[in-house]
């Protein structure tokens, strides 16, 4: 892996509702997995389908990266901080992004990153250690997230090498090229 730091990084995203949330729940663990996250939690409804599809793509290329449903998220967040981490909120409501992010990536802290969906409740905003906005207007969770991991790594998770990948893609300028690993 190509940042070594001694915090790790996971992602909380509230809210899941398979009916409705099915693509941008994957695309918010696709992103975490792949922007440096070790893992993600979520919560809202249990989903066996999008576990899956995760464990698939860590399987095929590489990890480490962990999916677990919590059924309580606020507990999730107070045993996060109680074992010594710090929750980090990405809000349009927050503190700019820029102003921040220096601070956030010096912390020695692990870094529980919480994404939700249209209406996060308030406790989320008093719970969080910093209540971050990418930007202070409507976004997507899953910008919002891969812009805010690309900071806090500072461009090095796109280097990033994953272990036991299966596939892997050699970069081109034109066509796509990918290998078989094993």
């Amino acid at each position: 892996m190509c940042h070594q730091h001694s915090w790790k990084v996971f992602v909380l995203r509230l809210g899941h509702r398979p009916e409705r949330d099915k693509r941008i729940t994957t695309h918010v663990f696709l992103v975490a997995r792949a922007f440096g996250a070790h893992g993600a939690f979520y919560s809202g409804q249990k989903d066996e389908k999008v576990e899956a599809s995760i464990r698939k793509v860590v399987e095929s290329w590489g990890g480490p990266f962990s999916i677990e449903y919590v059924e309580e998220w606020v507990k999730k967040i107070r045993e996060w901080k109680k074992m010594g981490g710090e929750a980090i909120h990405l809000t349009m409501y927050g503190l700019p992004l820029n102003e921040v992010i220096q601070e956030i990536r010096k912390s020695k802290k692990d870094k529980l990153i919480i994404v939700g969906g249209e209406k996060v409740p308030r406790l989320v905003y008093d719970l969080a250690d910093w209540n971050v906005s990418i930007t202070l207007q409507p976004h997507s969770e899953v910008g919002a997230l891969s812009v805010f991991l690309h900071e806090l790594y500072m461009g090095e998770e796109l280097k990033r090498e994953f272990e036991n990948a299966r596939i892997k893609v050699i970069p081109q300028a034109r066509g796509k090229k990918v290998i078989r690993l094993f």
